[in-house]
C-alpha cells in the first residue's frame, strides 16, 4: 500500500530548496512553489506554467496540495463570519473572519478540539482528536481568500485549541504567513493566544519574531484559575508570570492579558485590584470581555455598571484595560463558542 502523499504545504522555504536540491533544480524553484501556493493560490501542480513537466511529474508523485471543504458559512449582523470546514479525515473545524474598517481580522484555530477543558469554553467540551498541520493552519487563510476573496490583514491564533500545545505546527504556520515570499503578513499583525503553556511562551519568544502574545488569565489566584484554567494546576500564576516576565525581556513586546468577566466569579473590586496589580508588574495591557454566552449555566457574563466600575479599577493600577465588543455571539462565533466536529444541517452548504 503506497504511503500518502504529504501536503505541500507544510514545508518551509528551505526544506522545499532542499528537496529541489536533491532533484538537481535551481534554488529558485521554492520561491517560486511559494509565489503558486501563497500568492496566486493554486490548488493543482499542473497550474504552475513556469515548472517543466517532468518537475510537475514528480511533484504529483510525492506531494499534494492540501485542501479543506467548506461546509457552511454563517453571517453576523456586526459583519462577523464564521467558516465550517471539513478536514481530509472528516473532522471538521471552525474559522472565524473579523472585519473592523481597514483591519481584517482571521481568528484561526490549532487543533481538532482541546486537551485543557477550561469550563468556559465550548472548544474543549469533546476532549482532544489531533493536531493541525501547519499546512491546515496556513489553509483557513487561503480558502478564506478564495471563498470569499478576502485577504487578511491580521491573524489572531485564538480559534479552537491551544496553539502553543502545537507549537512546531504553529510555528511553522506563522513563518509561513509571515515570509515576504508567503502570505506577507507583519509578525506584529499575527497574535498567538495561550492559556497559559509556560514552556511553549519560552519556545515562543526563541522564533526571533515580534509576534503579539495573548495570555487567557481569567483569574488572579490559584484557588480560582485552578478551577477556571485547568492548567494553572501544573503551571500556577507564579510560574506563568515570570514566563511572562522573561518573553517581555526578550522581545521587548507587550503582552495582553485576557480576561473574561464572569458575573459574581471573578469581577469583584478585589479581582480587579489584583488584576491591575499583576498587569503593572508586566508593563501588560489587559483586555476585558464578558463571558459568551449560551456556554456553561453555572457562567454567565458580568454586565452593566458592573464591569464599568471593574475596568476603572484596574486602569487606577496605571493599566491600559480595554472593554473589547464581543463579536459574532449571534452566530456562536465569539470567545469560547468555537467547536469542532459541530453538526450543521444536511441541506446547508458553503454559502453565507
Amino acid at each position: 500500500m503506497a504511503a500518502p502523499k504529504e501536503d505541500i504545504r507544510n514545508l518551509s522555504l528551505d526544506e522545499l530548496r532542499e528537496i529541489f536540491n536533491e532533484w538537481e533544480e535551481p534554488p529558485y524553484r521554492a520561491g517560486q512553489m511559494f509565489n503558486w501556493l501563497y500568492q496566486k493560490n493554486v490548488q493543482d501542480f499542473s497550474q504552475m506554467t513556469d515548472f517543466p513537466r517532468t518537475l510537475i511529474a514528480e511533484l504529483e508523485k510525492r506531494f499534494v496540495i492540501g485542501s479543506m471543504r467548506c461546509l457552511k458559512i454563517l453571517s453576523a449582523r456586526d459583519g462577523t463570519k464564521k467558516f465550517l470546514w471539513q478536514l481530509e479525515d472528516k473532522h471538521s473545524i471552525e474559522t472565524v473572519l473579523i472585519p473592523e474598517k481597514s483591519r481584517r481580522t482571521l481568528c484561526l484555530s490549532a487543533q481538532v478540539g482541546c486537551k485543557f477543558r477550561c469550563p468556559f469554553c465550548v472548544s474543549g467540551f469533546k476532549g482532544f482528536i489531533r493536531q493541525l498541520t501547519a499546512g491546515e493552519i496556513v489553509g483557513q487563510i487561503l480558502e478564506i481568500r478564495r471563498t470569499s476573496r478576502v485577504e487578511a490583514t491580521n491573524i489572531v491564533m485564538m480559534g479552537i485549541g491551544e496553539p502553543l500545545d502545537n507549537f512546531e505546527n504553529v510555528a511553522r504556520a506563522i513563518r509561513i504567513i509571515n515570509h515576504p515570499d508567503g502570505l506577507r503578513i507583519g509578525a506584529r499583525k499575527i497574535t498567538v493566544s495561550t492559556c497559559g503553556l509556560v514552556p511553549g511562551i519560552l519556545k515562543l519568544q526563541q522564533l526571533g519574531l515580534q509576534i503579539e502574545l495573548s495570555v487567557s488569565l481569567h483569574a488572579t489566584t490559584d484557588e480560582l484559575r485552578d478551577r477556571l484554567v485547568p492548567i494553572n494546576r501544573k503551571y500556577n500564576l507564579e510560574k506563568l508570570l515570570s514566563a511572562c516576565e522573561e518573553y517581555f525581556k526578550a522581545t521587548d513586546r507587550v503582552i495582553t492579558f485576557e480576561y473574561a468577566l464572569i458575573e459574581g466569579t471573578n469581577d469583584s473590586d478585589s479581582d480587579a485590584r489584583r488584576l491591575g496589580e499583576i498587569a503593572r508588574r508586566l508593563r501588560a495591557k489587559v483586555n476585558l470581555i464578558p463571558c459568551s454566552p449560551n456556554i456553561c449555566p453555572d457562567y454567565r457574563g458580568t454586565k452593566g455598571k458592573r464591569v464599568k466600575d471593574f475596568q476603572s479599577i484596574v486602569r487606577s493600577k496605571g493599566v491600559t484595560v480595554t472593554l473589547r465588543r464581543s463579536r459574532g455571539s449571534e452566530i456562536q462565533a465569539a470567545c469560547g463558542q468555537l467547536a469542532f466536529d459541530r453538526p450543521m444541517d444536511e441541506d446547508t452548504g458553503c454559502s453565507s
